[in-house]
């Protein structure tokens, strides 16, 4: 019996390599491209991830997992930003809370709670613009003088 080598099984993982999705696809130039980049990407992720298991020990699908817990969440915290531009800081009228919903696959109330204050802040320091009126005061103030 054959084992599984981890390294290149999480970096398959990591990096698929895209597969014809309909005769012909596989002549395509920009396929073929695809191809090649995500084969290459797969040698670079299984290289890196041997090199972190010789030199520190780190787990390869431990530290890929890992690595995607702090993607998504990074993700989310753009999605929330996004979300406060979009309500926040777009003149002279925001997006409506159902465009956002649907952009962002979330509920109309979800989009309504899903960013605050800091979101804004982070916003405004990014873009240099200013948002709209706030409808609530943040919380944050009264706790720090407190």
């Amino acid at each position: 019996m054959s084992r599984r080598d981890i390294f290149t099984d999480v970096a398959a993982i990591l990096h698929p390599i895209p597969q014809p999705r309909e005769a012909g696809d596989e002549d395509h130039e920009g396929f073929l491209e695809g191809r090649h980049q995500a084969t290459e990407e797969q040698r670079q992720a299984e290289e890196n991830l041997r090199l972190a298991w010789e030199e520190g020990g780190q787990d390869p699908l431990i530290g890929a997992l890992a690595a995607a817990r702090r993607a998504k969440e990074e993700a989310e915290q753009r999605i929330r930003e996004l979300l406060a531009y979009g309500r926040e800081f777009v003149q002279p009228r925001p997006y409506t809370l159902g465009d956002l919903a649907a952009a962002a696959g979330m509920s109309i109330s979800g989009v309504r709670t899903a960013y605050g204050h800091r979101d804004a802040d982070a916003v405004a320091t990014a873009t240099g613009g200013k948002p709209r009126e706030w409808r609530a005061p943040d919380p944050d103030d009264g706790k720090a003088s407190t």
